[in-house]
């Protein structure tokens, strides 16, 4: 199946210091591609990958896992780190999941990571129910567009396949139990105003992490997809700033950089 407009993945070659993005659960690089865009504008390379299964029909997502996911950002990571001297991981909602678990598996690999309205559990009497009902229908309301900005469309799917959201839970029991083993520097910015991902999820990943430098951020004023809606700018700007403290020649254009990627912007 074709792509969605404006679900395509996005790449932008800039300097030695690196970021990659990953996307939520049945959403796509839509969601992120102003947040790349701003980082990118600042010169830094930037890696913002379509996940498997997304982007095109909710049927397609069926046949997928949270391997295929993962193993998506883990390919992408692996690549920057090849290419930069420094590498940070950013992420919303389930892609928040995804970061945290490339942190816990990679190290000092990752200079440090950025998550917004993570995803920790699947709540409620889903969480009971997935293992049997997958099976008997194959897809319920989807949970895309929670922005309290008007006019705003994150280009997810308007129904969430079962197989795969079962799949997603079991993938974030695993994480839940790798959060220890994350010890890089952290910023976590959440919404109270979250239809999708509850605050419980952010705190139990705050008290569970091992990172030391940690920075909590309220976005007041938005929805679960903060990065198209009111709050939008903030987490740009402390996100590109944590970069900045941690990797100051972050923009510099560095000679591997140059050597391994050659090139500019790409998208779709």
């Amino acid at each position: 199946m074709p792509v969605v407009p404006g679900a395509e993945p996005y790449r932008h070659i800039g300097g030695d210091v690196g970021v990659l993005l990953c996307h939520g659960f049945t959403g796509s690089p839509q969601s992120l591609r102003p947040w790349a865009e701003y980082l990118a504008e600042r010169g830094l390379t930037v890696s913002l990958p379509l996940l498997p299964g997304h982007g095109t029909r909710w049927q397609d997502m069926q046949v997928t896992g949270w391997q295929d996911w993962y193993a998506e950002v883990d390919r992408e990571l692996r690549s920057l780190v090849e290419r930069c001297s420094r590498v940070f991981v950013f992420g919303l909602s389930m892609g928040g999941a995804l970061t945290l678990r490339l942190a816990a598996k990679h190290g000092d690999a990752i200079a440090g990571i950025v998550v917004v309205n993570p995803a920790n559990k699947v709540w409620g009497l889903a969480a009971h129910t997935l293992p049997v009902v997958r099976h008997l229908v194959p897809s319920t309301k989807g949970v895309a567009n929670d922005i309290a900005k008007p006019g705003v469309d994150e280009g997810g799917y308007d129904r969430t396949p079962l197989h795969a959201a079962h799949t997603l839970r079991q993938f974030l029991k695993l994480v839940d139990g790798e959060l220890a083993q994350v010890t890089q520097p952290m910023v976590l910015l959440h919404s109270p105003q979250d239809h999708v991902v509850p605050p419980a999820d952010s705190a139990r990943i705050l008290s569970r992490v091992s990172s030391t430098d940690v920075t909590e951020i309220l976005l007041e004023q938005s929805y679960h997809v903060a990065t198209l809606d009111h709050d939008a700018e903030r987490i740009f700007e402390e996100s590109h700033a944590f970069i900045e403290r941690l990797a100051p020649s972050a923009g510099t254009i560095g000679s591997s950089a140059q050597g391994a990627l050659g090139g500019s912007t790409t998208g779709g």
